[in-house]
């Protein structure tokens, strides 16, 4: 049995597909299902059912995988032995929610990548939880924690949100001076059933029963507003971004949330990830830190 081929086992169990497997191998997918051939015939055993939504793992497939995965954990571990502690190097996959993927990520990944030329940074940035287990990404960053699963668990900093429009809509309507006079204004939120945390249930804050202009992603909610399109709850740290937007009712609606690292259990051991993870940590920390030290002034009321 070779490594290489256990490497493609991996892929295709992570992907539930050929085509998924090679995209992230790139090869293409027939070589892949000719790899995995051969691995069967090598072990005597079927590795893999096709079903309609892709390849599951088989029986046997579910008893190599831990196998698998302790191969490339003790490659990982050799590579890092050899390596010793030096500039970062290596690809780095990061799954976020989108408000830190877009406000957040790309100023720490810079200095990542400024103070580790070897390091590739991939961002993943979707409205959903990523699974690690299937190893969609090397980390990832939550607004809740975690409540099952093998998992490392890291809360790293808390952030604030509140109401915000932009001074062109709010030049063109009457002063807002309490939650009782947002009645007849349009609320930006989030579309409800596609919420995929508790932590974003955020419009509920404001007495709002519904969003007349709704999105799943919280950077096309920021447009909106920035648009004028109408008033909705935002991070602290997006504000900065968007010339114009301005909190409101601060000192009535104000949302406290956490971001948690989330990790395998398995990189405990990796003094690699250890180091990422510890310097995505402070990043993080820090960029919330600057980002809401530049807030405007509120909007006057």
């Amino acid at each position: 049995m070779e490594w290489d081929d256990l490497r493609i086992f991996l892929a295709v169990a992570r992907s539930e597909s050929l085509s998924g497997a090679g995209r992230r191998l790139a090869i293409d997918a027939s070589t892949v299902g000719r790899r995995i051939a051969r691995l069967e015939a090598a072990l005597g055993a079927k590795l893999f059912v096709k079903t309609p939504q892709g390849y599951a793992l088989a029986p046997e497939g579910e008893r190599l995988l831990p196998h698998a995965e302790a191969a490339e954990a003790a490659l990982a571990g050799a590579r890092e032995a050899l390596s010793g502690p030096g500039d970062l190097t290596g690809q780095l996959r990061i799954g976020a929610p989108d408000g830190c993927a877009n406000y957040l990520l790309p100023q720490i990944c810079a200095r990542l990548c400024q103070d580790h030329p070897g390091l590739e940074i991939q961002i993943v940035a979707l409205p959903r939880v990523f699974n690690l287990s299937r190893r969609e990404a090397d980390m990832a960053i939550a607004v809740s924690q975690p409540q099952a699963g093998r998992l490392i668990v890291q809360r790293l900093t808390d952030y604030q949100l509140h109401l915000a429009g932009h001074d062109d809509y709010l030049n063109a309507h009457p002063p807002i001076r309490s939650r009782e006079e947002l009645r007849g204004h349009r609320m930006i939120g989030y579309i409800p059933d596609m919420i995929f945390d508790r932590e974003l249930d955020y419009l509920t804050e404001t007495g709002a029963e519904w969003a007349q202009l709704a999105s799943n992603s919280v950077s096309v909610q920021m447009q909106a507003i920035r648009a004028g399109a109408g008033l909705g709850i935002v991070h602290d740290f997006a504000i900065p971004f968007c010339p114009g937007v301005r909190r409101l009712l601060s000192d009535q609606i104000s949302l406290v949330r956490s971001f948690w690292l989330i990790r395998h259990a398995d990189d405990r051991r990796s003094e690699r990830m250890n180091r990422l993870a510890d310097a995505l940590g402070q990043g993080i920390r820090a960029e919330v830190a600057r980002l809401q030290a530049l807030l405007p002034e509120d909007a006057s009321t």
